[in-house]
């Protein structure tokens, strides 16, 4: 899917590109499928902000996904694919031959007419969900369980694919996409194939409305602030003073471990890198 630019007949407009919507076969959700959602901006219960830089945007709806895929050994075809505001790849509206409708994330390849079906004695190909026990090695796979039954909780951004790379016992050893190798047991599910929408990454926003219209509010550098505000505000023009990185509250930034739950750390065969190991 390419990716559009545009002349630049204002100075924004020069670094502004979009995504090519030519992939999208229908521009309304299905209505049984879609679901409200409350915007928070950021705060909890009590109005206090625990995450920074969220608030406003568009209005959206959820598409209610089923991440789980647990319609066993019936055969669905895929009707539209379409847009999702909320995640970064394509959803694919799937008909069921009993006449139930689910979205799926749509993997790479997959078009309106195609079939695709979930259980254990699924074809191997784009689309559909069996168990890694009766997935090949080698295999790229996505939407992948932590614990049976649960649903798909690994790799379901655009563009994002594990490799299965073996099978010992009860666990699987899976390569994900940051390229952590883990072990996940061997009756949880995954989707075969890479995700849709690969140029994704290559979007460039161009302009702070983008920004605002995803409901991402502005980010202020801490050097920028009043001592009072930052660790690293007052000081003589753009010194930070003896301060390393750090921030606003005082936690270093750099090095730091700030992980305390290690209770999947025995599942972690290979770490992404050394550098980023927050255990």
């Amino acid at each position: 899917m390419p990716i559009k630019t545009f002349k630049p007949y204002t100075p924004v407009r020069r670094f502004i590109t979009v995504e090519d919507f030519s992939d999208i076969t229908s521009n309304e959700p299905e209505k049984s499928l879609i679901a409200p959602i409350k915007k928070k901006g950021g705060r909890n219960n009590t109005g206090q902000i625990m995450v920074r830089h969220k608030g406003g945007g568009h209005k959206r709806h959820y598409r209610i996904i089923d991440f789980k895929r647990d319609k066993h050994n019936v055969v669905g075809t895929v009707a539209t694919i379409e847009y999702d505001p909320n995640r970064s790849s394509r959803i694919a509206l799937i008909e069921y031959a009993d006449g139930e409708k689910r979205y799926i994330i749509q993997p790479l390849g997959l078009k309106v007419g195609d079939t695709i079906m979930a259980g254990a004695d699924a074809e191997i190909k784009a689309g559909n969900t069996l168990p890694l026990i009766n997935l090949p090695v080698g295999t790229f796979i996505h939407n992948i369980e932590m614990v049976p039954g649960k649903g798909g909780q690994l790799v379901r951004s655009a563009g994002n694919a594990a490799q299965l790379l073996a099978k010992e016992g009860e666990y699987a050893h899976v390569r994900l996409p940051s390229g952590e190798i883990r072990l996940i047991g061997v009756n949880c599910t995954a989707t075969i194939g890479q995700i849709g929408n690969i140029d994704h990454e290559n979007v460039t926003l161009g302009s702070a409305g983008r920004s605002r219209h995803m409901g991402i509010r502005p980010t202020v550098r801490g050097t920028a602030m009043n001592a009072v505000d930052h660790p690293h505000g007052g000081g003589r023009g753009k010194s930070k003073g003896n301060n390393q990185p750090r921030s606003p509250w005082n936690q270093p930034s750099k090095g730091y471990k700030t992980r305390s739950k290690k209770v999947w750390d025995w599942m972690i065969v290979k770490r992404r890198t050394k550098a980023t190991d927050n255990s």
